[in-house]
């Protein structure tokens, strides 16, 4: 009985991600495996590397824009998902890697976390599987997400 279970839920993981490589995923993953799980090891939830976040202090302090949240809520899902995800999961985490995060690599970690290297991790898994920004519509996505536009309108 388990082993139908265990089976159920792999088919159903496959048909979830079905146009998303999660092999190739986790595979890029375990490239970078120690840095990776030390940075999910060590993280302290502290928020002290908030301040360092101009996007934090810009948005009114939101939680989404701390750096420890932006690579927990990507790489976090993606390291205990094992890479297989949905193409949902991936636009959600494509979205936290480059509209709350420019890699200014100004955050900073009291526990020697590489913020920066997490977050361009996220970003080259989604580019490998054609998850990409949408820069061109970019005012679009930020009303979509935060009910406003921050972004400039050409004259």
């Amino acid at each position: 009985m388990a082993g139908k279970k265990i089976q159920t839920s792999a088919a159903a993981r496959e048909s979830i991600s079905a146009d998303i490589d999660g092999a190739a995923v986790w595979a890029l993953l375990e490239k970078h495996k120690f840095a990776m799980r030390m940075a999910l090891r060590v993280c302290a939830h502290c928020g002290l590397c908030a301040e360092s976040c101009f996007l934090y202090t810009a948005r009114d302090r939101r939680p989404e824009y701390m750096p420890s949240h932006k690579f927990i809520n990507t790489l976090g899902i993606l390291y205990r998902k094992k890479g297989h995800v949905s193409r949902q999961e991936l636009e959600s985490m494509r979205h936290i890697a480059w509209r709350r995060c420019v890699l200014c690599t100004r955050c900073y970690c009291p526990l020697g976390i590489n913020i920066p290297e997490m977050i361009a991790l996220v970003r080259r898994i989604c580019r490998s599987q054609n998850v990409l920004p949408d820069f061109e519509n970019a005012s679009g996505w930020e009303k979509q997400s935060h009910g406003q536009s921050h972004a400039k309108t050409a004259e």
